[in-house]
């Protein structure tokens, strides 16, 4: 008898796409660390080396990070941040501020165009946690907050592709934001780019929109020293 291709993808292909999703859910969060091995085995239903092939393929793509001794951590929430992360690694601050500012602006544009009550009820919320934080201190939670504020704006874009790829700068604009931070004379509460970027989008100012990013940015690469 001959033999015929089999149309069911391979277990290990299966099981890489329910860890995925469990990713892309948020189900399982960004940097945190997932269930353990022998907790996927059991829940899955699968050998140990099915799911290590699975684990496997998905560090390599950047999603997790597999630390030997410690676990396993969500490092990007797609393959597409995944690589982007990895990306990031080997060019310079001033390469991803210009690649930022194609995104920025084009985020904030649409966002003008699309934003709805809630977008803005988020991006207003996001702005008074951001405040608080830093009057109070607490500069964790100020570049956590500010980092949000403008992947909200990305979201209220309403092109997900455009979205995606922005959330893949998080780590790097975290870390920058806390260099920025520990910088001489920095101040935390410019309003380019956050205040004034809310009200364009709220009175669907594409303009306005774009000029206020390309101000806010302007002044990043003036204290990266670009």
């Amino acid at each position: 008898m001959a033999l015929s291709p089999s149309t069911r993808a391979p277990l290990a292909d299966e099981v890489t796409a329910k860890l995925r999703a469990m990713v892309h859910s948020g189900e399982w969060p960004l940097n945190q660390r997932i269930p353990s091995e022998t907790e996927l085995i059991a829940g899955l239903g699968v050998s140990r080396g099915t799911l290590r092939e699975a684990i496997k393929a998905l560090a390599h793509s950047g999603m997790l990070e597999v630390r030997r001794g410690d676990g396993t951590y969500v490092r990007a929430t797609s393959e597409i941040s995944g690589a982007a992360r990895r990306m990031y690694q080997d060019h310079t601050e001033e390469h991803i501020l210009e690649v930022r500012l194609g995104l920025d602006t084009q985020a904030a544009r649409l966002a003008a165009r699309n934003a709805t009550d809630d977008d803005v009820t988020a991006l207003r919320g996001l702005l008074t946690t951001r405040d608080q934080a830093w009057k109070g201190r607490d500069y964790e939670g100020w570049a956590r907050a500010d980092w949000g504020f403008h992947e909200r704006v990305a979201q209220a874009s309403g092109n997900p592709l455009l979205h995606e790829l922005y959330v893949s700068f998080g780590p790097v604009l975290h870390q920058d934001l806390l260099t920025q931070q520990g910088r001489p004379g920095f101040e935390g509460l410019p309003q380019e780019g956050h205040e004034l970027l809310l009200a364009a989008i709220e009175r669907h100012d594409e303009d306005a929109a774009v000029a206020t990013v390309n101000r806010n940015l302007n002044s990043c690469a003036e204290w990266l020293g670009t």
